[in-house]
């Protein structure tokens, strides 16, 4: 286990080069054992979760080059791999989208023990599995073992997910690309992540019409190409570091590419009396005195954040904005609509000295501008989580301490490195 020690009551000011984003990465990582020609990618981050998968490439017996200095992976899956090599990488979700691609080269894969990722719930494997089958793949239950194969190879297939969820949409297009026929999907997640793995998949030539949407059509091609693609800036890690800024009463500006997805995200920051600003290919947030729930024009209400599939503010920020309506003085209701164990957590703000009420698995209410003082606090296995409680021990004088802060480590390269250029004065110590 690794924590973070931190010395709080400085003011986060400076600029910063956000990494890209896990959530494109990991899936396109993954893509790449579709073609047997070369790939090149930049701005590859330093994460454990991408050293998990280049490790499992390497015991396929892929030739891998990585720079994590410059962030430049080249890969090639050119013949003669051994799957049986090899093992999936545990302890992330994006473990599920090798299986396509293992399909593909292989005809066979393998699912030895449940993929999870962040503590978030229950996460069902089930809408994938499902995915599979459809496009005619047969899978073999034993005890604690999946196997998963496709005789026939992949053929079309239409289909309508239950959810809009992320990497079940990811699986499909994965499939779909060297499926016989045109395969269609319905209730497509659209997040901003989801449509650069496309982008990505259309340059190895794969032909998908309606990227962004709720409907994804998708024209199966024999072969695909080896290309060279370069990541974008991550929205997660932007709107997380304007947080982090405006949380300790600084100011934090980071170059943003992504502006285009943060006109909700702005508004959202505005609830808590945070101006975000653009200008220049830079973004900005910005507190003027103190943080301040602003009062809805509908009365005997509370002002709510809500959390769902884009277009709705992610799931994945909402503990950035729960450390925000903390110190805000006020009283807000955070709506997880996607997960129904991300909240359990909260429990730790009263360390803190926190007011915080869980009123059910989904829905909390925060009073905020209560007076704080430094804690030792544990995180579970949520990546913002981790961060969320980093946010609140940093704007409170006084030394705090974050356990199993190493979450962390899977979405944010060079994290402290990052928080102290800014002024913060914070470490990494080995747990118990």
């Amino acid at each position: 286990m690794t924590n973070l020690i931190v010395r709080g009551g400085r003011a986060l000011r400076g600029t910063l080069t956000p990494s890209a984003n896990k959530n494109a990465v990991l899936p396109v990582l993954c893509a790449t054992l579709l073609t047997e020609d070369p790939v090149t990618l930049h701005r590859v981050p330093d994460i454990t979760d991408v050293r998990k998968i280049l490790d499992f490439f390497e015991n396929l017996g892929s030739k891998v080059d990585m720079d994590y200095a410059s962030g430049t992976l080249r890969v090639h899956h050119a013949g003669g791999l051994d799957p049986k090599a090899a093992h999936l990488p545990l302890g992330m979700r994006s473990t599920l989208m090798l299986i396509p691609s293992l399909l593909h080269r292989f005809g066979a894969a393998s699912i030895e023990e449940d993929a999870t990722g962040c503590t978030l719930g229950v996460r069902e494997i089930d809408p994938h599995i499902e995915v599979f089958q459809a496009f005619g793949a047969e899978v073999d239950r034993k005890p604690d073992l999946l196997t998963i194969s496709t005789p026939k190879g992949f053929a079309a297939s239409d289909h309508w997910l239950d959810y809009a969820s992320v990497t079940t949409t990811e699986n499909f297009v994965l499939c779909a690309a060297t499926a016989k026929g045109r395969s269609q999907l319905t209730n497509a997640a659209c997040e901003p992540h989801v449509q650069e793995f496309c982008r990505f998949l259309e340059l190895m030539g794969a032909q998908i019409e309606g990227v962004g949407g709720s409907r994804l059509a998708v024209d199966g091609v024999d072969r695909l190409r080896g290309v060279e693609f370069t990541f974008d800036d991550d929205f997660h890690e932007i709107a997380t570091f304007l947080a982090m800024g405006a949380i300790t009463g600084g100011e934090v500006k980071i170059r943003n590419n992504a502006i285009a997805q943060f006109p909700l995200l702005d508004r959202t920051f505005a609830k808590f009396g945070v101006e975000v600003t653009h200008k220049d290919g830079f973004s900005s947030a910005r507190i003027d005195g103190a943080l301040k729930i602003r009062e809805p024009f509908t009365s005997n209400i509370l002002t709510k954040v809500e959390a769902a599939p884009w277009p709705y503010v992610p799931a994945d920020l909402l503990p950035i904005f729960i450390a925000l309506g903390v110190r805000a003085e006020g009283s807000v209701m955070f709506w997880n609509k996607v997960y129904e164990g991300a909240l359990g957590w909260t429990s730790e703000l009263g360390k803190f000295g926190a007011h915080a009420v869980l009123c059910d698995p989904h829905r909390l209410i925060i009073y905020g501008g209560k007076p704080l003082m430094p804690a030792k606090v544990e995180s579970p296995y949520i990546i913002r989580v981790a961060i969320a409680l980093f946010m609140l021990a940093a704007s409170i004088e006084g030394r705090s301490t974050i356990l199993n802060a190493s979450p962390i480590q899977r979405a944010h390269p060079r994290f402290v490195e990052n928080l102290n250029a800014l002024g913060a004065e914070v470490e990494w110590v080995a747990g118990d």
